[in-house]
């Protein structure tokens, strides 16, 4: 294998198009978790009131618990994301780059 690569020899390779699909793959996963937990979230305080009104507290009903949860959920679902980028994108992002001629 030649050691630099014009940029369109890179766009076409095998080995950027996994890069491409895998990036995708966990971005929408993540995506999905996201929108499923906010949106999950939504859909219990709007169908069952009953639940999310429960006192777990004096005053502190299931939903403040319940909403925290969700904000925590973003927050390791963003953690997560850059950890993947900083381990296994950003290198081979950085490995690819290398081999296009300057």
């Amino acid at each position: 294998m030649r050691s630099h690569r014009s940029p369109h020899e890179i766009l076409e390779s095998a080995d950027f198009k996994a890069l491409v699909r895998k990036r995708w793959s966990v971005s929408t996963t993540l995506l999905v978790l996201l929108f499923g937990s906010y949106y999950g979230f939504i859909l219990l305080v709007g169908t069952n009131k009953a639940l999310v009104s429960t006192k777990i507290g004096e005053v502190t009903t299931l939903a403040i618990p319940l909403g925290v949860g969700v904000i925590v959920f973003a927050w390791i679902l963003t953690a997560l994301y850059v950890g993947w980028a900083n381990k296994t994108y950003d290198p081979e992002v950085e490995r690819l780059k290398a081999q296009i001629k300057n």
